[in-house]
């Protein structure tokens, strides 16, 4: 992905039924730049991962797609259709899953199924239904009685179950046990085998590994990278952190770790993060535990990464 500068007139996004794209995007709360000009261009079908922390720009992303806030500046096509006036046309052809709860609690659950699929065809809310119930919802049960998961878990058959070709979902999983984080991705994935387009923005590198084919990180309201979920697992198995005890490295311990099999070190407090050029790690263990110039490391992690340990050591910013 790659941004337009303030001063350059945006060109017209294409009109690709399924797709999503966006140029020149730019928008302002206030003093504040919650999304920085940007360009983004989304391929019919698959799973699109949206990450980043708190206050990176996703969400308000998500709704300038929608139209749910108010395009400043920029152009937006979802599902061919440009985004124009207050983007009606637009979210009669996708469905959107808000990150925020707001639901009328003294609605029973399926009657709140029902108000959210007005305007949708009578098979939308069969569906919504049988979701729910799949899900284990109490239907006949008021809102006001649903825990968190439970609302979340509304919001999420409602954006699921109306034919359309592209849904927009944002942290669709957030508060759900593993199990349903698990039947919720079940449902994803069913549903962008059929060939939907699926943009989803979550915290949770599980289910980003298991469903999304690309990823896209933001941070400040901006785009740190754009890639396959392939290529980020690939550098993330290549990846080598190391911990010592506070104090134990000297300004040029690190310096030994460098050598064949090496891309780089880079040493932050007590930790350092070495990266391989392959996904083997015998050879560079093997250096060092022979080497007597490095205090012993209290841990060595390979194979594994958090989330935010990925934003931290692949794109140099903090994440959640």
């Amino acid at each position: 992905m790659s941004a337009v500068a303030p001063n350059q007139a945006a060109s017209p996004p294409s009109e690709t039924a399924g797709g999503v794209e966006v140029r020149g995007l730019e928008h302002r709360f206030g003093a504040n730049q919650a999304l920085h000009p940007t360009d983004l261009q989304i391929p019919p079908g698959g799973v699109v991962g949206l990450l980043g922390p708190n206050g990176s720009g996703k969400s308000t992303l998500m709704r300038l797609l929608t139209g749910l806030v108010p395009k400043q500046r920029g152009e937006i096509s979802v599902d061919g259709v440009r985004l124009t006036g207050d983007g009606l046309a637009i979210r009669r052809r996708t469905t959107y899953a808000p990150g925020e709860l707001h639901l009328y609690g003294e609605l029973k659950g399926g009657e709140h199924l029902r108000f959210l699929m007005r305007g949708r065809p009578g098979s939308s809310l069969e569906r919504a239904r049988a979701i729910a119930g799949e899900l284990g919802l109490p239907l006949d049960r008021r809102i006001r009685e649903y825990s968190h998961g439970m609302k979340r878990q509304l919001l999420f058959a409602a954006a699921i179950a109306p034919e359309v070709r592209v849904r927009i979902l944002d942290e669709i999983s957030e508060g759900l046990d593993p199990a349903k984080r698990s039947q919720v991705l079940d449902l994803i994935d069913a549903d962008a085998a059929r060939g939907t387009t699926i943009l989803l923005s979550s915290h949770h590198l599980g289910e980003v590994d298991r469903s999304c084919q690309r990823l896209v990180f933001l941070n400040a309201g901006r785009v740190v990278a754009d890639e396959s979920a392939e290529e980020v697992r690939r550098r993330a198995g290549r990846l080598v952190r190391l911990r010592f005890s506070p104090g134990a490295l000297k300004p040029t311990s690190t310096t030994v770790l460098e050598g064949p099999g090496v891309e780089s070190v880079e040493e932050a407090a007590d930790r350092v993060n070495v990266m391989l050029s392959d996904d083997d790690p015998r050879a560079f263990l093997g250096r060092l535990a022979a080497s007597g110039d490095l205090p012993a490391p209290i841990s060595v992690e390979h194979g594994r990464i958090s989330l935010s340990e990925l934003y931290r050591t692949l794109y140099g910013v903090e994440g959640t």
